[in-house]
């Protein structure tokens, strides 16, 4: 292997034999003409890449898509079924904080054993100890049974013991997040000294703001297979745009056709110019619920309302990019939407909502927050609504919730809310902490000399 390479992964495949149930196996390892009785199953097929010394590889994928296994195989947890990894240095995992440890020995104890399966001697173990007691955090409980601990500590100490081992190879899995805010930051800054001393790091996360601030070569998973390796950000737009979609292609606006005909379709046939994705949304009158046909269309929404009107289909805009994959923090963003009035509504009105993952919301409004006047709808009517928002939103996922409902003045009566309808992701351009960037102004007033000014007083006194 060169010696500028710190790992060097070779058509790694790992394949595991998945048996119904326990008879099965024993059925198998009993038969005399060794007939088959499990499926196989390929946890990773044909990985490849190289990994210099000091660089950090970021992986990213869904849950399942092979990303654990394959760490586990470069931490030499697992062996590759064909294939095979060649590493230069010490590998450090950070994975399954506390995988070895044993709950009846003491904190310090579970460090000596963890040292020693690390090939460290007594010595070494010892004159790591004060700064692995330091950085847990734990204080008296270090010399007490971690069957004591609650989750947090043992996280700490875990945590702590793994990042005491020298390692030329940083391996994490997940788990910058432990324990309280500021030991997180505490583990965050520990990775950064790592990175400032040329340590290599492989990164697995589903972080993909902190797979674009720290990485310099990402790896895309789905299946067991790399769909996408570069640049971080050529991965992570890869990445965010197969999510969306599904597929390794975009969908297009007009598969499958929401229309039975349009003004506009008969135009464009005439005269053969194709109209813009915009155009075609604002002629075409959906027959079916389109919404479900978007490439950022989110399956897991909830819906409610009577349905006496429905929300048909929807279109984000923003700089002019239609159903971009991602959006630009502090950018315009234009989201249409279609309602279909299937009875007469007297006062109609829209609302919509941005949520976190989590589901906190971050904003939202409609037209009677708004004082904004909508005319009546007739049934059979379609109605093509905009609202108009600047997401001054830190980068991350997010959902938007889309509504009609009809105002009355006791109670609101739902008709089509739709909630978490669209996934967006929003990308920074420029650097703020929080959740939302308020367009801080500021600006220096004035400045005064404090011993002139007194000095100036004395003067006049005199």
């Amino acid at each position: 292997m060169d010696n500028s390479i710190a790992l060097s992964v070779k058509s790694v495949s790992k394949k595991y034999k998945l048996y119904s149930s326990p008879q099965s196996r024993l059925q198998e390892a009993l038969h005399p003409f060794k007939k088959k009785y499990h499926k196989e199953f390929w946890a990773l097929k044909d990985i490849s890449f190289n990994l210099p010394k000091g660089g950090t590889l970021g992986i990213v994928g869904r849950n399942g898509a092979g990303k654990s296994t394959l760490l586990q195989i470069i931490c030499s947890v697992l062996q590759p079924t064909t294939g095979s990894v060649e590493i230069s240095g010490r590998v450090g995992p950070l994975m399954a904080l506390g995988a070895g440890f044993n709950p009846k020995f003491t904190g310090r104890e579970n460090v000596n054993i963890k040292g020693a399966l690390m090939g460290f001697s007594p010595g070494e173990i010892e004159a790591r100890m004060p700064e692995i007691e330091a950085f847990a955090e734990i204080g008296e409980f270090f010399d007490q049974p971690m069957k004591i601990y609650s989750s947090g500590m043992f996280a700490r100490l875990a945590f702590a013991t793994a990042i005491h081992v020298d390692p030329d190879i940083l391996v994490i899995d997940e788990i910058l997040s432990v324990g309280d805010a500021k030991f997180r930051h505490k583990c965050f800054q520990k990775f950064l000294e790592f990175k400032d001393k040329g340590i290599t790091v492989v990164l697995v996360s589903h972080s993909l703001d902190m797979i674009l601030k720290l990485c310099d070569q990402a790896i895309f998973l789905e299946n067991g297979s790399i769909l996408e390796t570069g640049q971080p950000k050529a991965v992570v737009d890869f990445y965010r745009d197969f999510m969306l979609t599904g597929t390794q292609e975009p969908k297009t606006i007009s598969q499958p056709s929401p229309t039975s005909s349009s003004r506009q379709d008969k135009a464009t046939a005439e005269s053969g110019d194709e109209p813009n994705p915009l155009q075609q949304f604002l002629s075409d009158i959906p027959e079916v619920d389109y919404c479900v046909y978007r490439n950022n269309y989110n399956e897991n929404e909830y819906r409610m309302g009577d349905r006496r009107a429905t929300i048909a289909d929807y279109l984000i805009v923003s700089e002019g990019r239609i159903q971009p994959p991602f959006i630009y923090s502090g950018k315009i963003v234009e989201i249409y939407f279609k309602i279909n009035f299937h009875q007469a509504i007297e006062n109609p009105m829209f609302g919509y909502a941005v949520k976190t993952v989590d589901g906190v919301m971050v904003c939202g409004s409609n037209t009677r927050f708004r004082k904004i006047t909508v005319n009546p709808a007739n049934a059979s009517e379609m109605v093509i609504y905009r609202f108009t928002l600047k997401l001054n939103l830190h980068p991350g996922d997010y959902f938007v919730d889309l509504g009609v409902a009809e105002q009355l003045p006791a109670k609101d009566e739902p008709l089509d809310i739709r909630t978490s309808l669209i996934h967006i992701s929003i990308e920074q351009k420029e650097q703020f902490d929080g959740l939302v960037d308020l367009e801080l102004s500021s600006q220096e007033i004035s400045r005064i000399d404090i011993n002139q000014k007194t000095l100036s007083g004395a003067n006049g006194m005199g």
